[in-house]
């Protein structure tokens, strides 16, 4: 007898982090060329929203300190959505200049990382985006909202689905239209995304369309989380070509599920047929010869030890 998954989605979208949540945790800098490349390449495999860069100040994140050269010299792919992390009106400010149409906010569900992360509480985190994303959605700017920590923080621990689904009731109420919601520091099981997506379900004033996923593998949980989330009836699944990334703020936190053993399992399921997996392994292989460590997706590893 063969197992139904009748609840899966006709559809998913992948948000691709990798040029931004991954490149943000290497020591070194890569050169903006080969940044161009690599996102160029992600279009090129059939990838329609990706998160080019982040408009942080270089000197917490000198990584992405070439956000305006990237976001002006991408040879932009029609029906692909490129998207910059804002931390502030001084960071949109900068993204619309370089012509950035779809911006993301970053908070979490935990006080503590919050106050290691941007030197502030979690209601002066929302209080800050405010005005962020007023004038973006003025200009008529996508808005995304992050909520870090949402499973489990390096600091307090485990943290309650209540708080979780409060910091999402403020996000929506400011504005943000999507929200994405990360096991930082990889310690979601099953188990728990069962018990977080119940209570969006059970609350009903968030609906699952706006919600998306965003699992680090540290423990090796990734992908049976993201199966839980899509029979659960999310769409929406972030992750990091090559599984590049971690957090720079969560000591021991791993890189994010890699684009690569996502696209492998869903198009085992009969989605995500759109996608060129061969040419997401092309990408990963463009940066692959800068990172002082080999990617860590199972499929890219695989498909380059094949003769």
């Amino acid at each position: 007898m063969e197992p139904t998954w009748t609840n899966l989605p006709v559809a998913v979208k992948i948000v691709e982090v990798g040029p931004r949540d991954g490149l943000q945790n290497e020591q070194i800098q890569i050169p903006t060329a080969i940044k161009l490349r690599f996102i160029e390449q992600l279009a090129d495999a059939g990838l329609s929203v990706i998160e080019a860069t982040s408009f942080v100040s270089p000197h917490a994140i000198p990584q992405l300190s070439d956000a305006s050269e990237v976001m002006q010299n991408i040879q932009r792919k029609a029906g692909v959505e490129y998207s910059a992390l804002v931390p502030n009106l001084k960071g949109l400010e900068r993204a619309l200049a370089a012509g950035t149409r779809s911006i993301a906010v970053f908070t979490a569900a935990s006080e503590s990382f919050t106050r290691h992360n941007i030197n502030a509480s979690i209601a002066e985190s929302l209080a800050n985006f405010r005005p962020v994303i007023e004038r973006a959605r003025a200009d008529g700017i996508a808005v995304r909202g992050y909520i870090s920590t949402a499973f489990g923080c390096p600091y307090e621990g485990a943290i309650a689905p209540q708080q979780v689904l409060h910091v999402a009731h403020a996000l929506i109420e400011l504005g943000v239209e999507e929200l994405s919601l990360g096991d930082t520091i990889g310690v979601a099981t099953p188990r728990a995304v069962i018990d977080l997506l119940n209570l969006f379900l059970d609350d009903q004033s968030i609906p699952l369309e706006q919600i998306g996923v965003h699992f680090h593998d540290t423990r090796g949980t990734a992908l049976a989380n993201v199966l839980t989330a899509l029979q659960m009836g999310v769409s929406i699944i972030d992750s990091s070509a090559g599984g590049l990334g971690g957090c720079p703020y969560a000591p021991g936190a791993a890189g994010n599920l890699a684009t690569e053993d996502l696209i492998y399992l869903l198009q085992g399921l009969g989605l995500a047929a759109t996608i060129d997996l061969a040419k997401v392994v092309a990408a990963t292989s463009i940066i692959a010869p800068y990172l002082t460590h080999e990617p860590t997706s199972k499929y890219y590893r695989a498909a380059k030890a094949q003769p």
